[in-house]
């Protein structure tokens, strides 16, 4: 989430490819007659406007940790999966790549609060990165809190942080085996200890400090003592909390008991003079902004200054009275429009009007806003000069090439800090003076590979219906395009932009040889809301329209074949994979549908995910059931051929609950498909993704990687 558009915290994690005839290559481990643990269907139908449909694994919806049923086929599962993996002889040597390519140090963007910094910082291995703070930006300064003491398997993380205003508290969110669910506790940095308090059942929440120091606001759902793991999320609601207090004394700010499916997001104004409540109704972003002051608590305290829920207002910083927001209302590509908090009915005023390319970011540092634009949906950088009731252009921040920029904290004085990567750069930190331009490196990692030894370009191929799609291609330079092992990743939803950043995973493969393309997909932001718009609900087929036409340009460019081409996407990326995999299974080698949305029926039922029928639709409106159906990963398995498929989830995946997977992978095993691998690997206390530990993460895609590497012919070194 970029510092200066506020998203809510709802969306769902992001998300890489070759081809086979279908069947496994003649190794060891390519057992054509690989049993597969035994998975009763059962008769569970439902009857969907006059649409029956069968729903024969309803019973892996269970809970692992509650239904020994589902806990005993988990068991299974993992069972013959391991044996698999670990037979495959490219494992070992990947693994040490990834270890070896992971052991850099590596540290976020500067925070600074008062006279001091604060930043994140991994020294290579360690499962989680440490928190410092400094006097000074050039130093990381003394360790506030180290994550790796939390837990014996790096399993408990840091879900996020802030500091008050001075410097001296850090509110910090934990996140338990990668668990959707927050805690939080207070760090005094004076005494080094914590503060008594703990804060429990935060969700889809930030920290904004009050001016003054004395407490903060976050959001949370009210308690549930059992079951919450796959309960829909209600009654989200906006609480202050008072530092050295008990939970239970928190003052209730904002919630609104009619619209219980509503989420609220707090953000005071750094002078003390504002509160803003962003509401949302799911994971578009559209917005409804109800504005008080730091003293306001309740519904009747608050004047709602953006109504309707039809536009994105994203709070960047204010100027007294003058609120600077991010939206997208009239300019699908976005502009910048200042609210006057001092009128009784604030109408928007355009400060800066819609562009061509699509604005990303906003900060204001300072009196320069510093906006960030997809060209394409790599990076470019403006800088605009605040004069009077308008703007006037102050300079372009210049980029070494086709890369990404991220960071760009508002504040009052002029001294902000970005990191630039790319694909095959990895960030480097830099300190910027916007009044002068002056740009000074503040970080930047000393990696075991040179990234000129790796080309990165950026090509363009037509869709199904002539659409024109951007895709980034990336090889290592001795690598031949020439029917090369390829991995595909792909991703089409929720409005996110894929850019072209760094991945030490991806890095992994590349190094090994493998090229790695990433095809910017309708239903992402990458040129605004229309081209969001147009993968989504009964649009969704253009993405996997995308998707296919962009394996089918690799392969007609000669660049790799059916034969040597995988595809990877996680999450809305899983769906993704899965339901290109039924609609042309014969385009690829191999197959890794990680943590995706499989049943596209039932999706609406559990936690979060009725936050995403702003994107999908939802089966219980007749006039979107059809569109879900036809698609539907899990209801569209078919008796057909299908290449290598590793799906990959969690137990404990409380944002796309893990039955999506189990079902799927049920499913999959029990039709006719052929004798190529239809594998499922589950992790434990992990989660949908985030807080993960470095040591799983490695094991993770190296049984992923070897896998792809073995079905697409990728020669992999002992070296």
């Amino acid at each position: 989430m970029h510092s200066s558009r506020q998203r809510l915290f709802l969306l769902c994690a992001l998300a890489i490819c070759a081809c086979s005839d279908n069947t496994s290559r003649s190794l060891s481990v390519d057992a054509p007659q690989l049993e597969y643990p035994a998975a009763a269907p059962g008769d569970t139908t439902d009857d969907y406007h006059g649409t029956i449909v069968a729903d024969p694994y309803r019973w892996l919806e269970g809970d692992v940790r509650d239904e020994p049923d589902v806990a005993g086929w988990v068991d299974a599962q993992n069972s013959v999966s391991e044996r698999y993996l670990a037979a495959l002889p490219e494992r070992a040597p990947i693994h040490a790549r990834l270890e070896s390519l992971w052991d850099y140090e590596r540290a976020s963007v500067p925070s600074k609060r008062g006279a001091f910094y604060f930043t994140r910082h991994n020294d290579g291995l360690a499962n989680q990165a440490r928190v410092y703070r400094s006097a000074n930006a050039e130093q990381l300064g003394d360790l506030i809190l180290d994550p790796n003491t939390w837990s014996e398997d790096g399993t408990v993380a840091l879900a996020g942080y802030d500091a008050d205003p001075s410097g001296r508290y850090v509110a910090y969110l934990i996140q338990d085996g990668g668990s959707d669910w927050r805690t939080a506790r207070i760090y005094d940095v004076q005494t080094g200890k914590d503060l008594p308090e703990t804060l429990r059942w935060l969700k889809f929440t930030g920290i904004s400090w009050q001016a003054d120091g004395s407490g903060f606001y976050y959001s949370r759902y009210p308690a549930t003592e059992s079951g919450a793991f796959q309960r829909l999320n209600e009654n989200h609601t906006v609480y202050f909390h008072r530092l050295n207090t008990e939970q239970s004394a928190d003052e209730e700010v904002f919630t609104d008991p009619e619209h219980p499916r509503r989420s609220y997001f707090a953000e005071a104004t750094s002078d003390g003079r504002h509160l803003l409540i962003t509401a949302s109704v799911g994971t578009d972003d559209r917005y409804e902004v109800h504005l008080g002051t730091q003293q306001s608590r309740g519904l009747g305290a608050f004047r709602k200054v953006v109504s309707g829920f039809d536009y994105d207002y994203s709070f960047v910083a204010n100027r007294g009275n003058a609120l600077f927001f991010f939206t997208n209302e009239d300019a699908p590509r976005g502009r910048v429009v200042l609210l006057d908090a001092g009128a009784p009915q604030p109408m928007p005023r355009e400060i800066v009007a819609t562009a061509e390319d699509t604005l990303d970011g906003v900060a204001l540092v300072g009196d320069v806003l510093v906006l960030q634009y997809l060209h394409h949906a790599r990076s470019k950088v403006q800088l605009l000069k605040l004069a009077g009731a308008g703007v006037e252009p102050l300079r372009e921040l210049e980029l070494p090439g086709i890369g990404t920029v991220s960071g760009f904290e508002s504040s009052l004085d002029g001294e902000t800090f970005f990191t630039y990567s790319s694909v095959n750069r990895p960030p480097t930190t830099y300190r910027y003076d916007v009044a002068v331009g002056e740009r000074t490196t503040l970080r930047e990692p000393d990696v075991g590979f040179d990234p000129d030894d790796f080309s990165v370009q950026q090509v363009f191929y037509s869709s199904r219906d002539g659409t024109r799609i951007p895709m980034l291609i990336t090889h290592r330079k001795d690598v031949a395009l020439e029917n090369a092992p390829t991995l595909l990743y792909g991703y089409g939803g929720f409005n996110i932009s894929l850019r072209p950043t760094f991945s030490v995973s991806r890095m992994g493969w590349l190094s090994l040889g493998g090229v790695y393309a990433v095809a910017n997909l309708r239903g992402g932001g990458e040129y605004g809301s229309e081209w969001h718009k147009a993968g989504t609900g009964a649009n969704k087929q253009n993405v996997f329209d995308d998707f296919i036409a962009a394996a089918e340009h690799l392969i007609d460019e000669g660049i790799t074949s059916p034969e040597k081409l995988a595809i990877y996407g996680r999450s809305n990326g899983g769906l993704l994979v899965g339901a290109v995999l039924n609609q042309r299974p014969d385009l690829f080698a191999a197959a890794l549908p990680a943590v995706g949305v499989m049943d596209m029926l039932r999706f609406q039922r559990f936690t979060a995910g009725r936050f995403w029928t702003d994107d999908y639709g939802a089966s219980d409106n007749a006039d979107e059931f059809a569109a879900l159906h036809a698609y539907s990963p899990y209801h569209n398995i078919r008796d057909q051929a299908y290449p290598p498929v590793l799906i990959t989830t969690a137990d404990t995946d409380d944002r796309v609950v893990p039955g999506h997977s189990f079902k799927y992978a049920a499913r999959l095993q029990a039709a006719d498909t052929g004798g190529a691998p239809k594998l499922i690997r589950i992790e434990t206390r992990a989660g949908h993704g985030s807080g993960k530990p470095t040591a799983m993460v490695i094991d993770e895609y190296a049984d992923m990687w070897a896998f792809i590497a073995h079905h697409t012919g990728l020669e992999v070194d002992d070296d």
